[in-house]
């Protein structure tokens, strides 16, 4: 192999003829191992002369952001096309009855809500006179002066298509309806004031939490400061996301399954369940969301929960398994106290596990509330933790068949409205399709689980466990065995102390 010097770099060629060299304009040496090679400089640049296009696009090259979705703030965008293109999904990114913003503003379909956009308008409007005297033209003209940052709200230049009143007239509707709406919905008193059909006011909800279906919160902002007082605005709104997913009683285990825990972990000890942290619900206190479905997703999902460093940046392959394997393999699961998505655990006993996940409702809006929130998390400018991502895709991993269904059901971990079990796989198994999670994200849990899995010895125990203590029925007859065993020798050794000390003595 011969080595080239050209200019200040050393290149390598395999077998090169020096004559063909000469022939090209080379200045080839007469050492056979090394040649110095010379380049006509003047003749390379002129050939190769930059363009004023060529500098125009070297500038805006130059130019650019740092970062992609560095903005102030972040915007409104539509769903990624990626999720679009995903036929089963469609329906969930479109509005069922209510257009709320610009994106589907207009469509036909839509219009029939358009009246009761204008009947709410107008109980607000009341409200807000009678609360603070503001009348519906001081209303109308706060929202009107935030039209030029709230058309910054958006993305796609949607709103070049509406002059600054049409634009402000949308506002004002739309923002006047969804805060009457969720006040109508929060207070019992006031919900029959909706006037609407109960399937019209289910799919309102359902309509709320589309990506493409959101407003900018100044816009609520504005109005709930000329009708509430304070806190009372936004206290109002996460009433409103938390009474859509009730979550059920969360009782303690009864007698007999309290017993077969004792007797599974008898080496071991259940920890304690935890009480609901505060640190999420301080660590968003001071930052202003972008819009409803943004104040959902820090319900759901702890900010901090993905930023530890878990594992210490250790990775790790971790396979599949579901929730009927891992039940077999001794992991048993529990329903965790919080709706909090992003707080999953695991405790490692000595010969069984504990995987606690938080609960959740499945409905008919699930779906579409659960993907608007992974299409939210795909935009540029949104949180990179990919909190709801993850989670899904560690549930694709649990839930194969109708039977991990009914493990996880019947822990209260699922809470099923939607049908059959199947249903409920089938749905878990389609919202995860093509999902890439944070390969950070529970990543310490995944791992223990693999450990555990790994433990021939504890999977042994769980199985000759499975075997012959397959049903709490059996765990009490196995214990009511010992205590008459024991009541037996008791017994016996009563009767020989008797006999002895009965003796006369000799």
């Amino acid at each position: 192999m011969h080595m080239l010097m050209l200019n200040n770099f050393t290149i390598y060629k395999e077998k090169m003829d020096k004559q063909s060299a000469r022939e090209e304009g080379w200045n080839v040496g007469s050492d056979t191992d090394e040649w110095s090679i010379t380049l006509h400089q003047e003749s390379y640049s002129n050939s190769h002369e930059i363009s004023e296009n060529d500098r125009k696009w070297l500038s805006s090259v130059e130019n650019s952001p740092a970062a992609i979705g560095s903005s102030e703030k972040p915007k409104i965008q539509m769903v990624p096309k990626m999720h679009r293109e995903i036929e089963s999904n469609i329906r969930c990114y479109e509005p069922l009855v209510v257009a709320l913003g610009p994106f589907h503003h207009g469509k036909p379909k839509l219009q029939p809500m358009e009246k009761y956009k204008v009947l709410l308008a107008h109980q607000f409007a009341k409200e807000s006179s009678k609360a603070k005297s503001i009348s519906i033209y001081a209303l109308y003209t706060r929202v009107k002066d935030i039209v030029p940052s709230t058309r910054d709200c958006y993305a796609e230049d949607i709103t070049k298509y509406y002059s600054d009143e049409e634009f402000a007239k949308m506002m004002f509707l739309d923002g006047c309806f969804i805060l009457q709406y969720i006040y109508c919905f929060v207070n019992s008193d006031s919900y029959k004031q909706l006037q609407m059909k109960s399937h019209d006011v289910a799919f309102i909800r359902r309509d709320l939490f589309l990506l493409e279906n959101q407003l900018p919160f100044e816009v609520l902002h504005v109005l709930m400061s000329c009708r509430f007082k304070k806190d009372e605005g936004m206290e109002m709104i996460k009433k409103f996301i938390s009474s859509a997913h009730a979550q059920p009683d969360l009782q303690s285990h009864g007698l007999i399954q309290s017993i077969k825990y004792l007797f599974l972990d008898f080496f071991g000890k259940i920890p304690e369940r935890e009480e609901p942290s505060l640190t999420q619900e301080e660590s968003s206190k001071n930052q202003v969301p972008a819009h409803l479905l943004e104040i959902l997703r820090r319900q759901l999902i702890d900010p901090k929960a993905f930023s530890k460093g878990e594992s210490n940046g250790r990775g790790g392959w971790c396979s599949y398994r579901s929730a009927r394997e891992l039940s077999r393999a001794g992991i048993h699961f529990e329903c965790g106290k919080r709706r909090c998505l992003s707080d999953i655990r695991f405790n490692s006993f000595r010969f069984s596990a504990l995987l606690t996940l938080p609960p959740i409702t499945i409905d008919d809006s699930t779906k579409s509330e659960l993907l608007n929130l992974v299409a939210y998390e795909a935009c540029p400018d949104t949180p990179d933790d990919f909190g709801v991502t993850s989670y899904l895709c560690l549930m694709d991993s649990l839930i194969d068949h109708a039977e991990d269904v009914k493990e996880l059901r019947s822990k209260g971990i699922l809470l099923n409205f939607l049908g059959s079990d199947q249903e409920v796989a089938n749905l878990f198994n389609e919202i995860a399709t093509d999902l890439v999670p944070n390969p950070h994200a529970f990543i310490d849990v995944k791992q223990k689980i693999e450990n555990h899995y790994n433990d021939k010895g504890k999977v042994w125990v769980a199985e000759w466990k499975n075997t012959h203590f397959n049903s709490p029925w059996t765990v009490v007859a196995f214990i009511a065995a010992i205590f008459l065993i024991l009541l037996q020798v008791a017994d016996t050794v009563l009767a020989g102390f008797q006999v002895k000390f009965a003796e006369p003595p000799k």
